[in-house]
């Protein structure tokens, strides 16, 4: 399920891809963000339309535009989430400012990520819905910084209501799940105006474009296990993350239970789970005008994002 239009303009429409080929959705709700008010029906009736190639109104992908899938409801963005992203990132800081030995680094940083594991809780924070752009448009640099850097995610829609939400209840809310690439403007996220404040990302991550998202929106039932996905980023055709799902150091039931603790979780939010392990700031290279980013999830499909000036 996705949200396209005409390669040549026009309306965009929600849209049920069936092979090469989209039924509209139109008949059922405006958007897709509308499907989600009532997910239980709307799977059933997706999967009726799916098996009718007779009536509704039919497309060739191959003449569409496809845009990211869901304009969603809030969007919760998951921080320090992936066990060897964060291990680099402790050790890396336990070398350089308190002069460990790599291997001395490493092991106590291991130490603590199973001890967060064990007794921690998430990080959470809220991302702009306007930093959301499709999967194929161009990400867009802002002038402000230079540190511009991605971290490809699976994210997962909100398909029920709910408060307080235990884990062991929790994937009963998912109802299905995308891509999102969260882009981040590293020398624009800390503050030395407010060093007491600290982060501020607001500015560096919800820039225009900052997040392509999709290309379709899976229900969870075609999923698999969420727990055991691979997600690959390539930057101008080099390998810079490909990392299991599996490396979550809290998993989508944890995440689920947190935010929820918190905030009511609606149908079309959106909760991405976190970025494994080589982002641009562990290979040392940002993002520059004419630069290409390919990110793929197990079974969610492919992004193709060129990067360009503001």
């Amino acid at each position: 399920m996705g949200t396209f239009s005409g390669s040549g303009g026009g309306p965009a429409f929600p849209g049920l891809l069936v092979g090469p080929r989209v039924r509209d959705l139109t008949p059922l709700g405006p958007s897709t963000f509308s499907l989600f008010a009532d997910w239980d029906a709307t799977v059933t009736r997706l999967a009726e339309l799916a098996d009718d190639a007779s009536t509704g109104t039919w497309h060739d992908l191959a003449d569409l535009r496809v845009h990211a899938p869901i304009a969603p409801g809030q969007i919760l963005q998951s921080g320090a989430n992936y066990r060897r992203h964060v291990v680099d990132l402790v050790a890396a800081e336990k070398e350089s400012v308190h002069g460990a030995t790599p291997e001395e680094a490493r092991a106590d940083a291991e130490l603590m990520m199973d001890e967060r594991a064990r007794n921690g809780v998430p990080y959470l924070f809220l991302g702009s819905p306007r930093a959301v752009c499709g999967p194929h448009d161009a990400v867009v640099l802002p002038p402000q910084g230079v540190q511009h850097d991605w971290e490809l995610e699976l994210a997962l829609v909100i398909g029920r209501a709910g408060r307080h939400i235990d884990r062991r209840d929790a994937m009963a809310h998912v109802a299905a799940y995308t891509i999102c690439n969260d882009l981040t403007t590293r020398d624009r996220l800390y503050r030395p105006d407010l060093k007491a404040i600290g982060t501020d990302w607001f500015t560096a991550k919800n820039t225009d474009t900052f997040l392509p998202t999709g290309p379709y929106l899976v229900p969870a039932a075609f999923v698999g296990d969420p727990g055991d996905l691979r997600i690959t980023l390539r930057h101008n055709g080099v390998v810079r993350q490909d990392e299991s799902t599996k490396d979550m150091i809290f998993d989508i039931p944890r995440l689920i239970e947190y935010a929820s603790a918190t905030t009511t979780l609606l149908p079309g939010d959106l909760l991405l789970t976190g970025s494994p392990a080589g982002n641009g700031a562990h290979w040392g290279v940002f993002l520059q005008p004419g630069d290409v980013l390919e990110g793929s999830i197990s079974g969610l499909g492919q992004q193709h994002n060129t990067v360009t000036a503001s």
